[in-house]
């Protein structure tokens, strides 16, 4: 049994319970926003070193904000939350996070956290992909000290982060872009609940010209050990007018900057394949999305 070290399950009532937890167990204490990858971290065998689970719900980091500088997502905001906000319903450049939570089941938006799916560092995993494609920063927490990072920094290999021990993820900022601009995100997946074979999310920033100011194409799901930066592609598509032939060449530009893994449910070729493919569809869905004005 992966737990067979549990002794406790700490739920904090606030920061000096929570560093009390964290003191007693040091690096066998796990922090859990909403708890809804435990079973799949059990099921790799990665909890086998846990004697605390940490839960920190109660600690007041739920909550949105939105603001001129663009969308701040508290740690423990559950999908389900995010879901809700007008701003993710509606706002063209937020489309890569309102195509993601098209995907997960009801049960999993209703528990999971913004926290807790980034902190995770699983590439198979959605939301961080389209975080990342809109240049989302991170605020960590440690004994009271405050840091912010990039989320490309948090990432550091399969199932691990940059997280120093104590430290914990407050807060996700998603700043607002300069330029007109959409974002996409598109999944590839076996059966409705399945983690991701291939994901991308792309984010496209037109100047008053209509060519393109700025790009992001992000890959993961089994494209490496951690969600990676397509910046071939990106440098492709800076500076020009986006048409078919600018983002087929993206999309196969993308391939360059990607190790796919080989798993029981895909070989590393196929997976290759669809990220071009997926990098294609996200492109066109996002482009559309700047020629409609918004939402589509």
């Amino acid at each position: 049994m992966a737990l067979s070290k549990l002794k406790e399950f700490c739920v904090a009532e606030d920061a000096t319970e929570l560093d009390a937890c964290i003191a007693r167990y040091g690096d066998n204490a796990l922090i859990l926003g909403g708890g809804s990858f435990i079973h799949g971290l059990e099921a790799r065998g990665l909890l086998s070193e846990v004697e605390a689970l940490v839960d920190i719900s109660r600690l007041g980091l739920g909550g949105a904000e939105s603001s001129s500088r663009g969308l701040r997502l508290g740690a423990t905001a559950t999908y389900a939350q995010v879901e809700k906000l007008a701003e993710v319903r509606s706002a063209a450049w937020l489309g890569a996070v309102r195509d993601a939570l098209t995907y997960p089941p009801l049960q999993v938006k209703n528990v999971a956290t913004v926290g807790g799916c980034l902190a995770a560092a699983c590439p198979f995993f959605d939301l961080p992909t389209a975080f990342l494609a809109l240049d989302g920063r991170v605020s960590l927490s440690r004994a009271g000290a405050i840091r912010e990072i990039g989320l490309a920094e948090l990432f550091t290999g399969l199932f691990e982060n940059c997280l120093e021990s104590g430290e914990l993820i407050t807060a996700l900022q998603l700043p607002m872009p300069t330029a007109r601009s959409a974002s996409a995100f598109l999944k590839l997946e076996t059966t409705a609940n399945d983690l991701a074979i291939v994901n991308a999310a792309v984010r496209l920033s037109l100047d008053a010209g209509g060519a393109c100011r700025e790009a992001r194409v992000v890959l993961g799901g089994g494209v490496g050990d951690r969600i990676t930066r397509a910046v071939s592609a990106e440098k492709l598509l800076q500076g020009q007018k986006l048409d078919a032939d600018v983002l087929r060449r993206a999309a196969e530009a993308a391939g360059a900057d990607i190790s796919p893994m080989q798993d029981h449910r895909a070989s590393a070729a196929y997976r290759l394949a669809m990220a071009k493919v997926f990098t294609k569809r996200a492109l066109e869905k996002a482009l559309d999305r700047l020629n409609r004005g918004g939402e589509a």
